[in-house]
């Protein structure tokens, strides 16, 4: 019989006048799981648009990686702290032509938005204001991690490396260390630095920059 050849979740029949008897599965269907159905991809104008109109709401920490919307760890006291410091310091050094945004959308093409916790980038970028930040108008991005470490050593290395992002820290909250990534080439940072708390940092695009590491994490 159908039933007995057929398992996987309880199933009503139902007899219609004229026809054989038929068997329908009620059991939870993973639509997206089964080829040859395909998520809808979201644009990063699609994306915008749902935030305008409070679809997604401002309390909700997503960013849109690939055409799927992405939810965001939360960020602890520590992290938080950390990101204001980068912002005091940075703001304090970067010239009239250089603005710093904290977790701002960065539209690296139609289907990615991330929002790294720090960007330095070019006060006024193309398509200034009509538009988020590209990548030929990032100077330096940062992330601040803790539990986020591997995601931020691995997809978002690859990704910024990818759309050409020229310098990347990683402020790893678990060692108090920068990783300092540069010159990215098919998707990979040909440089990676360890830069520990008596070190300096220097952003390559705006060299005149430098940042002691211990007093990030003060």
């Amino acid at each position: 019989m159908a039933d007995a050849a057929l398992a996987g979740g309880p199933r009503d029949t139902q007899t219609l006048p004229g026809t054989m008897e038929m068997s329908m599965d009620t059991a939870e269907i993973d639509f997206v799981a089964r080829p040859p159905l395909r998520p809808h991809k979201i644009t990063t104008n699609e994306y915008y648009r749902m935030a305008e109109i409070g679809i997604i709401r401002k309390d909700m920490r997503v960013e849109l990686l690939g055409g799927q919307i992405i939810a965001m760890a939360p960020i602890g006291p520590r992290h938080q702290l950390v990101i204001d410091q980068l912002n005091r310091i940075l703001m304090c050094m970067v010239d009239a032509n250089t603005t710093v945004r904290i977790q701002g959308p960065i539209r690296l093409d139609t289907y990615h938005a991330p929002q790294p916790d720090v960007a330095v980038v070019l006060r006024r970028w193309h398509d200034y204001p009509s538009d988020h930040p590209g990548p030929a108008d990032v100077h330096l991005l940062i992330e601040v991690a803790d539990s986020s470490l591997p995601e931020d050593t691995t997809i978002k290395a690859e990704l910024y490396a990818r759309f050409g992002i020229q310098e990347y820290w990683i402020v790893d909250l678990t060692t108090d260390v920068v990783l300092v990534h540069r010159n990215p080439e098919n998707g990979v940072y040909g440089v990676i630095h360890s830069r520990g708390s008596e070190e300096y940092l220097q952003i390559a695009a705006l060299p005149a920059i430098m940042v002691h590491v211990a007093e990030i994490f003060e």
